[in-house]
């Protein structure tokens, strides 16, 4: 999941393939970097003994940065220009991910989710930078498939960092939990098993001053790109027009039922009532779930030249749902499956549900953006109450806030396919 384009730039000279491809990657690593947290949520929650929610707060973390820093990232970038803004928010990155270092020498939660937080606000000052500049970098009757290419690599990026982060986080050599463990030998087992954490994020951060580097060669070029200037007036305004209302309500919950299933996944799948994986079998199952969203989205650009958007939004939801509801009164390989199919279902939502909501805005179209990509902030909130849900009423009771989310989006892709038939 990316933010969509705010502002196109004029395109460059031609001979920057290598400065393209390094663009496609960095979509690769946002995917990757991002997701992992549906990993940090059971090894935290584990290590430090905490509920559902307490475990949420991984996400909470992260995505709260989507909402705190996207508009001071845009005039940022005003100032600084997409090449500083490039390395700034690369330096920002390194340095979140160096300081899971630190994070997992002190044996306290508290510090990992400052680290996730400023790793949330470097990737949403990149993105701001990244999607504009993907569109610059070649001629304009070939943008959107230069994007639709990044897009790609986004959720390959998922899938690849989730498939063998759980080898390397839930590996059969880490532990579940502490569960047992008092005074010191606790302090040992979180200090042993945090460093594989701090390990990952270690080499994360060399590849990221690596790409800086790389950027910073190219400042020339980058230097030549004119950002375009941000208006943040008229928003409430904007907010007024019910269809645009609506999808940003639609962005919130998406992104939220995703990222909370994604984050109850591996109890989910390593509970008794379903297939009672292993931490690392149940990481390696939940790579599925990302990558039914990536074979769905590819499917997805054929099956919207015969369906209406609205309407198949509604069936993709519809779909969604009664996944969910399989998955809660099911056992065995139907519960554990059925919620791993929900990322299938959830594979056309943003890009039609983004389409939909601004349809009709020229001038505006960059406002709307950034309202529905503050949206996105959803990833933080509905996770919490998935994650009360579990604690209270427990965990295979979960997904019911999913069930109202996509209720919610099946309501909006009925809406705009009247309107559209109208």
């Amino acid at each position: 999941m990316t933010m969509p384009p705010a502002a196109t730039a004029p395109a460059t000279r031609a001979g920057n393939t290598p400065l393209l491809a390094l663009v496609v990657a960095v979509f690769f690593l946002f995917g990757g970097i991002t997701n992992l947290n549906d990993l940090l949520v059971p090894k935290l929650k584990g290590l430090f003994a905490l509920s559902y929610t307490g475990g949420m707060l991984v996400q909470f973390a992260f995505f709260t940065s989507y909402a705190l820093v996207s508009i001071p990232a845009g005039l940022l970038m005003q100032r600084l220009g997409y090449f500083r803004g490039l390395v700034l928010g690369f330096g920002i990155m390194a340095a979140a991910c160096l300081l899971f270092i630190p994070a997992a020498n002190s044996g306290q939660f508290v510090p990992f989710l400052v680290a996730l937080f400023l790793l949330g606000g470097g990737i949403t000052l990149l993105q701001v930078a990244v999607n504009p500049l993907i569109l610059a970098l070649g001629p304009a009757e070939t943008a959107s498939s230069r994007l639709t290419f990044a897009q790609f690599f986004n959720s390959l990026g998922v899938f690849l960092m989730i498939r063998f982060g759980a080898e390397f986080l839930l590996g059969a050599e880490a532990q579940a939990s502490g569960e047992g463990l008092t005074g010191p030998a606790l302090d040992a087992f979180r200090a042993a098993e945090t460093q594989v954490i701090g390990t990952a994020y270690t080499g994360l951060a060399i590849v990221l001053v690596a790409i800086a580097l790389f950027f910073w060669s190219r400042r020339r070029v980058l230097d030549a790109q004119a950002v375009e200037r941000l208006e943040t007036g008229g928003l409430l305004a904007l907010l007024a027009r019910p269809r645009l209302a609506f999808g940003a309500l639609c962005i919130f919950v998406y992104v939220g039922a995703e990222v909370g299933l994604a984050s109850i996944m591996v109890a989910w799948l390593g509970d008794a009532r379903t297939l009672g994986l292993a931490p690392r079998d149940a990481g390696v199952l939940l790579s599925y779930y990302w990558l039914g969203a990536l074979a769905g989205r590819m499917a997805g650009g054929f099956l919207l030249r015969l369906v209406l958007p609205g309407r198949l939004l509604a069936i993709f939801a519809g779909t969604a749902i009664a996944l969910c509801l399989a998955g809660m009164v099911g056992t065995g390989a139907v519960a554990g499956y059925a919620l791993v199919a929900v990322g299938l279902a959830n594979s056309i939502m943003f890009p039609t549900i983004f389409s939909l909501a601004t349809q009709g805005l020229d001038a505006e179209a960059p406002q709307a953006s950034g309202i529905l990509c503050t949206a996105i902030v959803g990833g933080a909130l509905v996770p919490l109450a998935i994650g009360a849900v579990a604690d209270s009423a427990g965990l295979v009771l979960a997904p019911i806030v999913a069930v109202a989310c996509y209720a919610v989006i099946l309501g909006f892709g009925l809406w705009t396919a009247r309107a559209a038939v109208d």
